[in-house]
């Protein structure tokens, strides 16, 4: 017998519970985006190595150690998505979807990045993301964080937190990382080696740092809010106010920077203490310099994305997944010669009820045995036939979750009988 071949570390199957998980966020997700206007896009898994070195950063984490990166067989660099960003922006300039248009975007799918797992980050992990590009006021980034939080109301999840901060522009916040790395230059005995290293190529990162020992010398750090230029404050007082007004809580952290190069302006994150240290669901910010930098025309833009994997986990914890039956209707066909009736009569009903999920038991077996299944499915009624149902063309009805007695109906009622049925629930 050959060798089993195992999937790769990081990268899961989900089936049963977890895939259930996954659908359940994504259908909810995409009924609230549609409910806000938002328009799916579907983007490629590989893309150049350039896009992502020219948005993400170059010395940012995720370029410089995570990314999956070959050359395929005319020696281009291209690399797995290790964010759906920078894809997202690639698309709407190639495809001139920001020429005097507006546009609010979602989409989901894996994404890949080589990193040591452990709950809630996996070297394969999906991501659910929303763009926008075209506004450039408060009021959007307000939308965003409040279509998040019906998003959670219909999840049913609680007690997630949101953090919000302002990066500032572009110039101010480079202002400010001289004078940050000023400060911290002056402390580097009390830095960890990573915050040495960032020291040099991405120093905000520092501000972000969980190590412990570095909490009071963070905490004494010059503030990038002292530091704000006047638009960027005016802006972020805005959002605050639309939050106050839509009722949402938030705390403002001015340690949040993000972990990417082309935030500026707000920044936000929906985080949690019940998933120990990968605590973020949900990030993300203004980024209104990336268009451009990537080479399309000056627009502004804001988006987020979520973590399924870590919203998954939440649900599961909690068993706020709901058990879906496999069926509606489990058709009990015993004998070879109920299988051909069956699966007419299991065809015309799938046509009068597209809702109603109909399995046929394919593969023979005792009554004993396809009652198990039906049961199992949890399904609320099963349709019996057997030769002695074939040959008076009729059909069994057996009610599998009401105390109800079994009918027997004829093939021509038993369509319009069913239909019935399930309309009255």
């Amino acid at each position: 017998m050959s060798k089993q071949i195992s999937a790769i570390r990081g990268m899961n199957d989900y089936y049963g519970s977890s895939a259930q998980a996954l659908d359940f966020i994504v259908e909810t997700a995409e009924t609230v985006l549609h409910q806000y206007g938002y328009q799916s896009i579907r983007l490629p898994i590989v893309e150049k190595t350039e896009l992502f070195a020219r948005s993400i950063g170059e010395v940012t984490d995720i370029v410089e150690k995570e990314m999956y990166t070959f050359e395929d067989r005319n020696g281009d660099s291209l690399t797995l998505r290790p964010e759906g960003t920078a894809g997202c922006v690639r698309a709407v300039i190639e495809n001139g979807l920001t020429h005097n248009q507006i546009q609010k975007l979602y989409y989901m799918g894996p994404m890949f990045r080589y990193e040591r797992p452990q709950k809630g980050r996996y070297r394969q992990f999906h991501q659910f993301g929303v763009e926008v590009f075209g506004l450039s006021n408060a009021d959007v980034d307000a939308e965003l964080i409040a279509l998040t939080a019906r998003l959670w109301d219909k999840l049913g999840l609680d007690n997630l937190e949101l953090q919000i901060n302002s990066l500032g522009s572009l110039e101010a916040r480079q202002a400010y990382k001289d004078i940050l790395v000023n400060y911290l230059s002056q402390h580097k005995d009390q830095l960890d080696e990573d915050s040495l290293r960032r020291l040099e190529t991405n120093p905000l990162r520092i501000l972000d740092s969980k190590n412990p020992d570095m909490k009071s010398l963070i905490e004494a750090a010059p503030k990038l809010m002292d530091h704000l230029d006047e638009e960027s404050k005016a802006h972020f007082e805005l959002l605050k106010t639309y939050l106050d007004d839509l009722g949402i809580e938030y705390v403002v952290n001015p340690n949040l920077v993000r972990g990417l190069d082309y935030y500026n302006k707000t920044v936000f994150e929906w985080v949690t203490t019940e998933l120990g240290a990968q605590g973020t669901v949900c990030a993300g910010g203004r980024y209104d310099g990336l268009v451009e930098q990537i080479g399309g025309k000056a627009t502004p833009a804001s988006g987020f994305a979520m973590g399924l994997e870590r919203l998954m986990s939440l649900l599961m914890d909690k068993n706020l997944v709901a058990d879906v039956a496999e069926a509606d209707i489990f058709m009990v066909l015993v004998g070879d010669a109920a299988s051909r009736p069956g699966m007419v009569i299991a065809e015309q009903l799938r046509e009068s009820l597209p809702d109603v999920k109909v399995v046929m038991n394919c593969g023979g077996g005792s009554f004993k045995s396809q009652f198990k299944k039906a049961d199992k499915s949890g399904a609320r009624i099963a349709l019996i036939m057997a030769e002695d149902e074939v040959n008076n063309q009729q059909v069994g009805v057996k009610f599998l979750r009401e105390e109800r007695d079994q009918v027997t109906l004829g093939w021509q009622s038993l369509e319009a009988e069913i239909t019935n049925y399930f309309n009255e629930l």
